[in-house]
Formats: C-alpha cells, structure tokens, sequence
C-alpha cells in the first residue's frame, strides 16, 4: 500500500536496494511517505541517512530521530512541520524556498538539522537571512554595550576608572539622570547659539561702535561666549574620555563639532592680532566668513535627536533613488531650456538670451518654484513651460515613495532592535533571579572579557535562549523545536 512501508528488497549480493526502501516520518504530527529513489539524491541528509540506519540497531536510529516505532516503522522528529515541508523540496526540485512568515534564523537551524546545505536555499531568501543575521549582531552589540558598561574592572586604575565613568556621562545619556541631565542642557545651549546666532543680525539689537560699524550687542556676544565655552567643555571631555581617539576625531559629528567652536576661536584671534598683520577692512571680511560657519552647530541636534539620525540613514540608502532623480531632472532642464531658447528667439523682447542662461528658468519651472524673473512670451514657448513643469513634478514625485519607505522602515526597525535588547537584558535578569541556567557557565564571562569582576547580579546573570535568542551571546549549538515561536 502506499501509505505502509515495507522491507526492503535485497538483490543478488544481498545488499539493499535503496531506490526501493520506502520510510514514513512524522514531523510535528505531520506523517509522509518517501521514497529512496528520492532520498539518495543527496545522501548527506539527514533523510537519506534514515535509509540504512535499521541495520545499525536502535543507537544508530535514535542518533537521527527523536523516537521510532518498530511496529508502524516510523520516526518521529520534534521538529517544525511547515519548515520541513520547505526542506523537502530540495528532493523534488533542487532548491529551497523558505514559506512567508517562517524566521529566517530558525529555517537556518532547521536546514541545519537535517543536513541540508545552505547553498541550496534560493538567493531571494538569502536576502532575508543575512538581513535576519544583521539584527541579531546589532541586538548583540546593544546588549554587550550595556553589560560592559554595569561592569567594573578592578585592575583599571583611578583615572580609567574616572576616564570611563566620564565617557558614559558624556556619550549615553541612558546611563544614568546625570548623564540625561547633561544632554538636555548641551541640547539647549546648541538651540540658545542658534537662536542668538539669528538675533544677532537683527539692526535694531546691534549697536554701533566707536569706528561706527554695525556690531553685534554685547548681551548676544556675552551669550554666544557661555554657549562656545559649554561646547568647547564638552568637546573636551569627550575627547579626552574616548577609549578610541583616532575614530572620535575622524568622526562626521565630531567634525561638526569642532566647525561649531573653531570659527569663534578664529575670528577672535583675528580680531585681536588682524590689525597689525593686514588691513583691519580685510580682518572683518575674513571674520564674517568665519562667524557664517556658526550654522554648522545647528548639526549638532543631530547627537541628540533619533529622528535627524533616522533620516540621514534614510538618505544614505537612498542614493540611487536621488540619483534617479537628478538624472531625470538634468534631462529634462537640458531638453525644456534648449526648446525654450529655440522658441523664444521669434519675439523681439525675448527674456532667453543663450541656453546657458535657459538652464535657470528651466530649474525653477521643472521644480515648480517659478520666480518670474525669465519667462516665455511666445505661445510655443508657454506650451512648453506647462510640459516642462509637468514633466519636473512627475520626476520628483517618483522616487519620493521609496525614500519614504526606507526612512519609516529603518525607524521601525531602530524602535523593534531596541525593543529586542531590552527584552533580552530582561530575560536575563530573570533567569538570574530564579536561579535558572540559560547557557553555559563561562558564557557570560567571555563576552564581557577574561579577568573582570562584575556586579552582584551580573556575576549571577546567564545568557538566556529567548524567542530573539542571540546567538552571538553564546557558543553552543542550540535548536528550537516546534513549539517555540520567535518574534
């Protein structure tokens, strides 16, 4: 029958005849008939593995099954019914496809188990697996960050000690109320700079000086002198309390950093020692130039804003969306301006003098600004400023959409990984307060480094196996079975 399996057929030599051997397998309450002919397709499987392991005895089965039934001659596997029928394509059709909804990880692991190679799971769910690996390595550097900070080295001396406490006080504000304390009012003094940057060039706040030039009012100077001090303190610090120094000065904030504080420094020089170096007319021109550069403070915010760093993400992996989007413009901007020019040239007033010029009213017409310092007179050339600026509102519209999707999934995904990180640092605790052990003994001690001496609870805490399971917390194989779920 074909839902019973039989003995297998022996040939001349007395050895089995494989393609002959029918097997029943029950995954997860789930039984199906296969067949050897199949199976021995790829014989490093785990399947094709159950082909001879009668002939081995019970050890031999039970080291590939969860159990057997000699009556029904049947395995059992307490494994994932729906991944399984992924996996059983392999032998049908040479590739795997993982079902939606199945966690990638966990079909790895699964594929593992029954010593499937992963070369044979289709690209398209490669994708989806390395994306899966790089969340869980961020939630693994969250959650180390945050035990290596609870951890205290007895062997660092005073002024490392100092030097880190310094470090988290400045760069993580979630450490502790002074650090937030620290960040709200490094938040306020970059948005007071701002703000007396702008008021400074009010004419009714300047005064007059004795040369009777327009100067900024003493009060804003006082003001702007406190804001460049705080900046310059706290650049200071974190610099010096940095455990890397070479990346903190190469970094892309940090640079903005030190362009919100240098112009000051600059000018002030300048202003002092200009006179008797050069022109005094020369010294407030370069100290102008100088003072402009405050804006870059504005950048700052940046540090302290989840939202600005969500979108700089969102433009850093939209780049071939912009540049999509210049390319249509810089098509469409040579192609309008040079028929506008061509059109224009028929009226005597004409406003298109050459299509250099043209390229400028083509801009402002194709983004819809439209100044109306050069426009068409002629009937054609109007015609074709309402395509021109039909055309530039099509092109700006299309690639909005995936720059909006990559700035709303990246954000989620921020919000899910730190969601991850705590819930595991959670579990953690949990496991420590109850006693139970989630992982090897030494688990916890070699991700936070040989030779260091923990808190109380630390020293207690195990790494535990939630539905996140971080596999970078641990060194040893683990497999989920069917009933556990992962989030």
């Amino acid at each position: 029958m074909a839902g019973e399996s039989r003995f297998p057929d022996v040939d001349s030599n007395g050895s089995e005849k494989n393609e002959d051997i029918e097997i029943i397998v029950n995954v997860g309450g789930v039984r199906q008939v296969l067949y050897g002919e199949n199976l021995n397709r790829y014989p490093a499987t785990r399947l094709a593995q159950l082909i001879n392991c009668l002939s081995g005895g019970y050890d031999t089965i039970f080291s590939l099954c969860d159990d057997y039934d000699p009556g029904k001659r049947e395995f059992y596997f307490d494994r994932d019914p729906d991944a399984f029928k992924c996996i059983i394509d392999i032998y049908y059709f040479g590739e795997i496809h993982m079902k939606k909804g199945i966690c990638p990880i966990c079909f790895k692991n699964e594929m593992e188990f029954w010593k499937v190679d992963l070369k044979f799971l289709d690209d398209c769910c490669k994708t989806h697996l390395s994306e899966k690996k790089e969340e869980l390595e961020e939630i693994a550097r969250r959650v180390q960050l945050i035990l290596d900070d609870l951890g205290v080295d007895a062997s660092e001396n005073r002024w490392k000690r100092c030097q880190k406490y310094i470090w988290k006080l400045m760069e993580k504000p979630e450490s502790s109320y002074s650090a937030r304390v620290i960040a709200v009012l490094s938040f306020l003094f970059i948005l007071i700079s701002s703000v007396v940057m702008c008021l400074g060039t009010i004419p009714e706040l300047q005064i007059v000086d004795s040369e009777g030039n327009h100067v900024e009012h003493p009060t804003l100077d006082n003001i702007e002198t406190a804001c460049i001090g705080w900046f310059t303190l706290e650049y200071v610090l974190r610099l010096i309390s940095s455990p890397n120094k070479l990346y903190f000065v190469i970094s892309f904030m940090n640079i903005i950093d030190v362009f919100a504080i240098l112009p000051f420094y600059v000018s002030l020089i300048l202003t002092h020692l200009g006179a008797g170096m050069m022109e005094l007319t020369n010294v407030q021109q370069a100290v102008q130039a100088l003072r402009i550069m405050r804006i870059a403070r504005i950048f700052k915010l940046a540090r302290h804003s989840t939202g600005l760093q969500t979108l700089t993400y969102a433009l850093k992996r939209s780049f071939k969306e912009l540049g999509l989007l210049l390319m249509y413009l810089a098509v469409g901007i040579f192609v309008f301006s040079a028929l506008g020019y061509t059109m224009e040239q028929s009226h005597p007033e004409t406003l298109f003098k050459s299509i250099p010029q043209s390229f400028w009213w083509a801009i402002i017409t194709m983004t819809t600004v439209g100044y109306g310092d050069i426009y068409p007179k002629t009937t054609l050339g109007k015609l074709n400023a309402a395509t021109s600026f039909l055309c530039g509102v099509i092109a700006i519209a299309l690639p909005i959409h995936p720059i909006i999707n990559n700035f709303v999934r990246y954000y989620n995904k921020q919000r899910v990984l730190e969601t991850a990180a705590k819930h595991e640092l959670e579990l953690m605790e949990l496991y420590s307060g109850e006693g139970k052990v989630g992982g090897s003994k030494n688990e916890l001690e070699d991700l936070m480094g040989e030779g260091k001496e923990h808190p109380s609870w630390s020293r207690q805490l195990k790494v535990s196996y939630s539905d996140t399971f971080i596999h970078l917390l641990s060194d040893e194989k683990h497999y989920r079975t069917r009933l556990q779920s992962c989030k």
